[in-house]
């Protein structure tokens, strides 16, 4: 599948194509994202060796001072005045380096920031439909928002603050070495065990950062689903307003146990390293005295105070790196679940050999030719879920077992301007089967085509623009009417737009509304009454002009007159055009040209609607259940 989005910055963009076991281990995965910045980061290396190999002069020149100044030395005043010139001189320049070093630490590391939120989100968007269905939307939005922004310190300011102390601490050592090897040894003696204590340490962090992350989520999902419009609305009707408190205040309180413990993780142990940093200078005094009062020359005066400048240099990089280690591991588990999303096999994908369809061109004309399909597991367990509510809901026998949920055999043609209708009792697959047009899902066996090209061969974005979908729940963004509609075509003018809401009964309607056509319709355009929102929705549709209509209910939230003007709007619509409508509505079904009777993912019966009503069954049946009832209700 060829590669979309953009890249923020210069440079060579980042491969945002990601499959299971691409990149090996976490880290060099991590190591992937920082690959098109290597020149910069090259700069930054050479600014921080040479900042670094400059800032250990200054100890040294601190000997060569006192050395002068003390009895026995040379006491050269010239001298003097250029070791003080160099000790003033160095530090501004060292300073100048670190400024220009941190600015360009901090663009790669906003950089590979950008690359991974970009990445991550752009995967996403071409996850088949399934994924959704299965996973909550707190649940994306804390991998995209929580666990990205958790690793960006480490990668804004780990990789140069590592390369920065590593070379500090190297280049310390070297010149201690040079000073006294004895003192050194002294000073560097316990780190191999504080490196391995913070190796465990840092195993301990990266396990409950997991969990950290983990119950992090579970609370944006319990925000999402509690305190979007529809959470609330269904925790007042139902009085659950205290419960809904309740299971936030216990998973809040789970979410800040486990941050105290990530954070006191190894408190104790880099209190004793700290106490230990503390007390070696005066371990340093003891072997220095002891070494000059037996009469070793080597050391001096200059020597000792040298030594304990460069050892007060050496600890706090040292520090630094063992914390980083830690915290290093416990960004590992963040980039753990962000890979994992990575990783994800986006299934439905563009064909190597995938063409564009020509909407200039393109008749419209849809088969289905033996198709099957079976949803998978989880999704069939959420499917048969929903019938049950909805069985329960109709007073239906509830559904008790999981079952496969399948078409099968599905074999019929919609031909361009012919309105070819859907109906079957609720679970029946009539919804599925239109979801296969677009490719929301694949079939498992036969194909669907589209002027005779199999739609797996057709790209996802071009398969896109031919098609309208409108559903019977309508979404709307949260922001004005005028760019909801401009969703469908961004370059549509404002007459254009005009149009489409005339025909589609929303134009008076909008031009009533506080800010016309820039009023902003509010979380899901609850600020619309269900009608409202669906003709907006239409005039979108409209506004696109698509080859093929797929209408799921989109009516269904109508009152009388609106329906009226919209099956006006639609039937010129419609006109040389495919169209596929999921419907129980009378005034639908009654001028389909074709109707398609669906019944545990098989097409039973076929037919218009006169020619089904002669014929007795399913079809008959229902349109007594339902449609003379609805027809009766009407006449009263």
């Amino acid at each position: 599948m060829t590669r979309r989005g953009g890249h923020w910055g210069g440079g060579p963009e980042p491969d945002l194509r990601r499959r299971p076991g691409s990149g090996g281990r976490t880290l060099r995965r991590i190591i992937g994202f920082f690959r098109p910045y290597r020149g910069r980061l090259g700069i930054i290396a050479v600014a921080i060796l040479v900042s670094v190999s400059i800032g250990v002069v200054n100890p040294i020149l601190i000997k060569f001072v006192l050395d002068n100044l003390l009895p026995g030395g040379p006491r050269d005043l010239g001298l003097l005045y250029l070791q003080v010139s160099l000790m003033v001189v160095l530090p501004v320049i060292t300073s100048l380096i670190g400024v220009g070093q941190s600015y360009l630490s901090n663009v790669v590391g906003q950089r590979v920031m950008d690359d991974l939120r970009l990445a991550l989100y752009t995967h996403l968007q071409w996850m088949p439909l399934r994924f959704f269905t299965e996973t909550r939307t707190g649940e994306i939005q804390s991998r995209i928002g929580n666990d990205v922004n958790g690793v960006q310190s480490v990668v804004t300011d780990t990789a140069a603050s590592l390369l920065s102390n590593f070379a500090t601490v190297a280049t310390t050592v070297i010149a201690m070495v040079i000073i006294d090897w004895r003192l050194t040894l002294l000073s560097l003696g316990m780190l191999p065990l504080f490196a391995y204590i913070t190796y465990r340490v840092g195993k301990v962090r990266r396990q409950v950062s997991t969990l950290t992350q983990q119950s992090l989520a579970e609370v944006s999902a319990i925000t999402e689903e509690s305190l979007s419009v529809s959470g609330i609305l269904l925790s007042k009707t139902f009085g659950q307003q205290q419960a809904s408190v309740e299971r936030f205040r216990k998973e809040s309180r789970r979410l800040g146990d486990l941050q105290i413990r990530q954070q006191m993780i190894g408190r104790w142990f880099f209190a004793l390293i700290g106490t230990f940093f503390s007390i070696s200078p005066a371990l340093v005094y003891l072997l220095a005295g002891v070494l000059i009062i037996g009469g070793d020359t080597n050391v001096s005066i200059g020597s000792i105070v040298a030594f304990t400048t460069l050892q007060s240099r050496l600890f706090f990089p040292m520090g630094q790196m063992l914390n980083v280690q830690v915290e290093i591991q416990g960004a590992l588990a963040l980039f753990d679940r962000i890979f994992e999303y990575l990783e994800l096999p986006q299934e439905i994908t563009d064909a190597p050999d995938a063409i564009d369809l020509d909407p200039a061109r393109l008749r419209g004309e849809v088969s289905f030719d033996d198709v099957s399909f079976h949803y998978p597991v989880a999704a069939a367990q959420l499917a048969v879920a929903g019938e049950a509510a909805e069985a329960e809901a109709t007073g239906r026998a509830v559904p008790t077992t999981v079952r496969p949920f399948a078409l099968a055999d599905l074999s019929f043609e919609a031909l361009p301007g012919q309105l070819v209708a859907l109906v079957g009792p609720s679970g029946a697959g009539k919804t599925t089967s239109t979801y296969l047009i677009p490719r929301l899902y694949d079939v498992d066996a036969g194909s669907v085509e589209i002027d005779g090209i199999d739609v797996r061969r057709v790209r996802l974005e071009s398969l896109g623009r031919v098609i309208g979908i409108v559903t019977q729940e309508t979404y709307l963004f949260h922001n004005t009417v005028l760019e909801n509609l401009r969703y469908a075509r961004p370059d549509a003018t404002m007459q254009q737009i005009e149009e489409a809401s005339r025909a589609a009964a929303i134009h008076e309607r909008i031009l009533e509304l506080p800010d016309g056509y820039d009023t902003v319709v509010g979380e899901r355009g609850y600020k619309l009454s269900g009608g409202e929102k669906q003709r907006v929705a239409i005039a979108r549709v409209l506004l696109k002009d698509p080859r093929i209509l797929i209408l799921d209910e989109a009516t269904s939230a109508l009152d009388t007159v609106s329906e009226r003007l919209i099956q006006q709007a639609l039937a010129r619509l419609m006109e040389g055009r495919t169209t596929i409508a999921i419907a129980h509505r009378l005034s639908t079904i009654l001028r389909a040209d074709l109707i398609l009777v669906f019944e545990r993912g098989r097409i039973v019966e076929r037919g218009t609607h006169a020619e089904l009503l002669r014929h007795e069954g399913l079809y008959a049946r229902l349109y007594q259940e339902q449609f003379a009832a609805g027809r009766e209700a009407v006449g009263a």
